[in-house]
């Protein structure tokens, strides 16, 4: 018996010592937040003429929930209607499943906010960009298209964060639904009738 007692205040010193140290990693692992946003980025293949140049690359993939908005308006044709998308509202998520990225439309700083433009806001630093598509192309015919948007306008974050506003070029990829419904805009009297048209996309931004 005296044998195990006297290893007893040696094997609590090393438990002990073991705690402390396996605390502290834990406390310097905390202390180091994750790169945000750190991904790695492979757009699928896209047809021709949705391409983005060299040397911009994907740096960030966003998977996106929401709707696209519609609302019922008069058409240069006398007496057609027809629907018009107004704004698209749509959540971004990484591959985690944690938020990153709020879409809709909104005036673009940078055109002396006379013009209203796709909008991607960071859910971090809120940097932000505006981007006018360029190409698009159907792939699915029950699904909105495919989209390249170039950035046309970008704001950092109020305290200097840049996680979108480093953005040129936007791909709006992979998309499922999103499109008018088919009735409801039909006569000149359903005029401001408005529509919301679930859809899921992955959206792809490129730097240089």
């Amino acid at each position: 018996m005296k044998n195990s007692t006297t290893h007893e205040p040696h094997i609590t010193t090393r438990i002990l010592r073991i705690a402390c140290v396996a605390a502290l990693g834990m406390a310097f692992t905390l202390s180091f937040p994750p790169a945000a946003h750190a991904q790695t980025v492979t757009p699928p293949p896209v047809p021709a003429g949705l391409e983005v140049p060299a040397p911009n690359r994907a740096f960030l993939v966003g998977h996106a929930f929401g709707t696209q908005n519609y609302v019922c308006q008069p058409t240069t044709h006398l007496g057609r209607v027809d629907w018009v998308l107004f704004t698209p509202e749509a959540t971004l998520f990484d591959g985690q499943a944690a938020q990153i990225i709020t879409h809709f439309f909104s005036p673009n700083p940078d055109e002396d906010n006379t013009i209203v433009r796709a909008t991607w806001e960071d859910s971090r630093d809120t940097s932000t960009i505006w981007a006018k598509a360029i190409a698009s192309a159907t792939v699915d015919p029950d699904a909105i298209t495919w989209v390249t948007l170039q950035v046309v306008g970008k704001r950092l974050g109020p305290t200097g964060g840049n996680a979108l506003s480093v953005s040129t070029f936007v791909q709006r990829l992979n998309t499922k639904g999103g499109l008018p419904p088919a009735t409801g805009c039909e006569v000149l009297n359903d005029v401001g009738h408005k529509a919301f048209a679930p859809y899921t996309a992955d959206y792809f931004f490129y730097r240089q």
